[in-house]
């Protein structure tokens, strides 16, 4: 590994840290260096607040050793005015004579505009160190202004033999836990690293969910209910609670009652329930419905990443869990006694 990739492991490692903070912005890392010596870093904390070059430049004590210095940064430093001040003109008004950037930032208002400004005023730029690591990490934001919809992900566990779901009857309610205690923490975090969680109507019926971060440390991600005729009497379940924002969308009303937001979309499509949560600013949704809502998503190739979960018991009479054939690439590893597979397209 060479000295700039060590450093931009560096912004990366930092770029993690805004996981669940920083959306809908994307996560950004940076750190000066000066005679081989980080002698400040910072990351993007919080959408709205400073960005991670900011947060770089005021952790250096000796602002003198500015003009000797390079700054690392996993993404293009921004060149126009958001919430905050572009950062390009910080770097260029702080004298610091070379910025090495991982990738060039895909947003209109930047794309290639901070580099320019960067280069125009004299300084040294180098781009596309850890450049495929660069955009891995920021997959969600890349996928949001790419294809102008959240990034996808549908998340469901499986019994040893392939089932979703035990076969219920009409009366039979609640959550049938399939894989290991433990691993509810992994999909609580997992939950707190995506702006929304999307379900359909009949896992609220059946499992009454909360579809909240309960058991770890981090933001609950905005409730998605898919209810196209309103038929849910939303005031005896969870979701009302007031826990987190939840939308119920519809094709019959829009409005709020209590802790609800109706969003009629009409005509109703999953395609038109997409492209309304790009409108809303919702960069990634993990979807944990149960298999027709998995189904469609998959039947409709509106998904960006599966997580599998497998755990050890065998359920009998059951409902097959989805299967997806399209894919370049899975990602198997243990959580416990479970398995979790990763499929990408």
């Amino acid at each position: 590994m060479s000295t700039d990739e060590q450093y931009l492991f560096r912004c990366l490692a930092l770029a993690k840290l805004g996981i669940g903070y920083a959306a809908p912005n994307p996560l950004v890392g940076s750190v000066v260096v000066h005679q081989g010596k980080i002698i400040g870093e910072g990351y993007h904390q919080k959408y709205g607040e400073a960005h991670a070059e900011v947060n770089a430049i005021a952790a250096v004590t000796d602002k003198s050793l500015l003009a000797e210095s390079t700054i690392y940064v996993n993404l293009e430093p921004c060149a126009h005015f958001g919430k905050t001040p572009p950062c390009a003109n910080l770097i260029i008004d702080s004298k610091i004579p070379k910025v090495v950037i991982g990738c060039v930032d895909p947003y209109a208002e930047v794309a290639g505009k901070g580099i320019e400004r960067l280069r125009n005023a004299g300084i040294e730029v180098i781009v596309g160190v850890l450049e495929k690591e660069s955009q891995a990490l920021n997959k969600r934001f890349f996928t949001f202004h790419a294809k102008k919809r959240p990034y996808l992900i549908l998340k469901w566990a499986q019994s040893a033999n392939g089932m979703i779901d035990m076969a219920r009857d009409k009366e039979e309610k609640g959550i049938f836990w399939i894989t290991q205690p433990e691993t509810k923490t992994l999909v609580h975090q997992w939950r707190a690293e995506e702006a929304g969680i999307l379900v359909g109507r009949k896992t609220i019926v059946n499992d009454n969910p909360a579809l909240t971060t309960r058991v770890v440390a981090g933001p609950s991600p905005i409730r998605i209910v898919i209810d196209p005729n309103c038929q849910l009497n939303v005031a005896q379940y969870q979701i009302n609670d007031g826990a987190a924002k939840t939308y119920v969308f519809n094709s019959i009303k829009s409005g709020k009652v209590a802790a609800i937001e109706y969003i009629q979309v009409k005509p109703f499509s999953l395609e038109n329930i997409v492209a309304t949560l790009y409108t809303l600013n919702i960069q990634s949704v993990i979807v944990e419905g149960g298999k027709h809502t998995l189904n469609t998503f998959i039947d409709a190739a509106l998904w960006d990443e599966a997580r599998i979960l497998t755990g050890i018991s065998v359920i009998k009479e059951g409902i097959l869990a989805p299967r997806i054939s399209n894919f370049t690439r899975v990602h198997k590893y243990f959580f416990g006694k479970d398995e979790i597979q990763i499929i990408q397209r």
